[in-house]
């Protein structure tokens, strides 16, 4: 397999990048092409360990920053390495990308640039494994489109059934359609509408569910418009900071807490582990015709050796053709 890795993609671009794919080319002996300033990938590869594995650098010139407004960038900065790395997927030189870049950017120039979306797609998704304690979930869409019409969404619960497929091994996923109550009749006139045609579409649809349900795994994936997939994310990620945090504080409250807390922590370690989102590594792009995978501009070597993994799950599990017959029938 041979896997094309932004390297500069990261907020602390090249060294997790760089560390992250000789993690990964020495764990699965795939070929991994670094993309990126060819001069800053070849100084951060001198001081790793690289004997025996395979790893190309192919050059680009430019970045496209966090701070880049997405379309601009995407028109004006046309050698990054988000086009350079989608390129070589387009043109067949590698089986996947991968980045931990600005995700419009990479939204921008792999569906109006080089990958296009698979044809029949209205409109690709970003769709998360979440690392809940009772299962992971795939979640579509969490940010890329924020207003929807109900085919949107039934094109987001086919493409989430194939991906929990693909990555997950669900040979019949449970897909379901966030709401605020598990009735048909609840929801707004998006939810309602959506709610028909999954319905009647032979996926094995269990209906709406509230947040609750959804977080103790009853469902494999969860149906969303962008704009309250990426509320409900973000909501998440702020709670769990919060109790994290006033855990914290409880526990070095007294002597008595703070011995309780020590003699506590391998398990705390352990929860931490399950609910770190870089044990999962990276985002998939579904609906564009190559496989595309967005991870964390904060990711370390740990989280973009996830993220490569996460591509390779889904090159090995057909993602993209799959979809795209999913969405012709």
């Amino acid at each position: 397999m041979r896997i094309v890795l932004d390297a500069m993609g990261s907020d602390d671009y090249p060294v997790p990048d760089v560390a992250g794919a000789v993690l990964a080319a020495r764990e699965w002996g795939d070929e991994i092409i670094l993309v990126g300033r060819e001069d800053a990938i070849r100084q951060e590869l001198d001081g790793q360990d690289t004997a025996g594995l395979k790893l190309e650098i192919v050059h680009a010139s430019q970045v496209i920053e966090m701070k880049d407004e997405p379309a601009w960038a995407a028109r004006e900065k046309t050698d990054s390495s988000m086009h350079v790395g989608t390129a070589l997927v387009r043109d067949g030189q590698a089986d996947a990308y991968v980045t931990a870049g600005n995700t419009g950017g990479v939204l921008a120039v792999a569906t109006l640039y080089t990958l296009r979306r698979i044809a029949g797609v209205k409109r690709p998704a970003l769709a998360p494994i979440m690392p809940f304690p009772a299962g992971h979930v795939v979640m579509v869409d969490i940010g890329a489109n924020a207003d929807c019409t109900p085919e949107f969404l039934r094109q987001f619960a086919v493409m989430g059934d194939v991906y929990a497929r693909a990555v997950l091994g669900r040979d019949n996923p449970r897909v379901a359609l966030l709401s605020n109550g598990e009735e048909s009749s609840k929801g707004n006139s998006l939810v309602k509408e959506t709610h028909k045609l999954l319905a009647n579409m032979g996926l094995n649809f269990v209906g709406n569910l509230e947040p609750k349900e959804i977080l103790a795994f009853e469902a494999d994936v969860v149906v969303v418009d962008g704009f309250s997939g990426n509320v409900f994310l973000k909501t998440l990620e702020a709670t769990a900071k919060m109790l994290t945090g006033v855990i914290r504080d409880e526990i070095k409250a007294s002597p008595l807490t703070a011995v309780g807390g020590l003699l506590a922590k391998p398990a705390f370690r352990r929860v931490g582990k399950q609910l770190d989102p870089s044990e999962v590594g990276g985002v998939p792009l579904l609906g564009v015709d190559g496989v595309v995978i967005i991870g964390h501009g904060r990711s370390d070597a740990h989280a973009i050796k996830n993220a490569i993994r996460q591509a390779r799950k889904a090159v090995q599990g057909g993602v993209v053709e799959a979809i795209r017959q999913g969405i012709q029938a």
